[in-house]
């Protein structure tokens, strides 16, 4: 058989995560909550940020970029996989398998990033608050979260290109509930051994890089929180911080669970678990961690939501 019938000519089948049991339809169900709960809240608080002056600032910029993030991630996954289950068809062609492929590698590489650029800003601002409108001014902002883009992109591009390349061949039958590459690459005819590594060794990078800056900053953030005079200036700080901590954990630890282990480690059911964590929850919790812990969020939201439409009655 030739290489463009074995890669152009087929379409690719979603074994996905749920079968037609009720405690499943019960589960599905519920990531179908998630997924209406992870739009709205995401949506909100791009609108929250946008349409409230007060939040203008650098770090709610990076805030409304890591919502349009999460939005676009849990929007390339769920839709499709509600939609097979819900069909009763399982496939996804070469297209849309390498549509997903790009917009989850890009996303999750921009995501990496765009959350060391929100502790870097979280360590000038509680570090270095007097020049904090010099070091974290509008354009270095903008030109950090579109390096967050950019790098996420190229990864992405690379990724598909060199995943696409190779021929596939047999069942086809991706174990999986969307075109995750090391479930895609088990598909392939030929040894795909030499690329796994080297994506291996990207993501190391593509994750140490970020979690050092993270680290590196937080502990300059601890030391100045402590040595700070005010009760009420280090509880504002430590909620801050705390929120994104809890981002952060949440996100590196799962992604580092998935990509940071060999392959012969590997299980098809745990790594759609922890896939569905990052993908479908974990979208989901970012906007309500930083509203409910937030209290200019929170402010905005009352502001916005309800004095706006008690003056418009009367």
């Amino acid at each position: 058989m030739g290489w463009e019938n074995q890669t152009f000519n087929f379409d690719f089948i979603l074994l996905g995560i749920f079968n037609h049991s009720s405690t499943h339809i019960f589960l599905f169900s519920l990531v179908l909550g998630i997924f209406a709960f992870a739009i709205m809240g995401n949506t909100v608080m791009i609108l929250l940020i946008y349409l409230d002056n007060q939040l203008h600032t650098p770090m709610y910029f990076l805030l409304s970029q890591l919502s349009l993030m999460d939005l676009m991630l849990i929007c390339t996954t769920v839709p499709k996989m509600a939609f097979n289950y819900l069909s009763g068809r399982k496939c996804i062609s070469l297209a849309g398998c390498g549509a997903q492929i790009f917009l989850y590698v890009s996303l999750l590489g921009a995501e990496c990033f765009l959350l060391a650029v929100m502790a870097y800003d979280r360590y000038v601002a509680i570090c270095h608050p007097l020049r904090y409108s010099i070091l974290m001014n509008q354009k270095i902002c903008h030109l950090m979260v579109l390096s967050s883009w950019i790098v996420g992109s190229l990864d992405g591009i690379i990724v598909v290109a060199v995943a696409l390349s190779f021929p596939y061949c047999g069942a086809r039958e991706i174990p999986h509930f969307f075109c995750d590459v090391p479930a895609v690459l088990t598909l392939s005819c030929t040894n795909t051994l030499l690329f796994e590594r080297l994506m291996f060794i990207c993501c190391v990078i593509m994750l140490l890089f970020p979690v050092t800056v993270i680290i590196a900053s937080y502990l300059q953030v601890i030391v100045a929180v402590i040595q700070m005079g005010s009760g009420e200036g280090r509880q504002r700080a430590f909620a801050t911080c705390s929120s994104h901590l809890m981002v952060v954990g949440m996100y590196y630890g799962a992604a580092m669970f998935i990509y940071m282990r060999p392959v012969s480690d590997r299980s098809p059911t745990q790594d759609k678990m922890v896939s569905a964590f990052y993908t479908i929850l974990t979208p989901m919790l970012n906007p309500l961690i930083y509203s409910l812990r937030n209290k200019e969020v929170a402010r905005g939201l009352m502001k916005v939501f309800i004095d706006k439409p008690t003056r418009f009655r009367k």
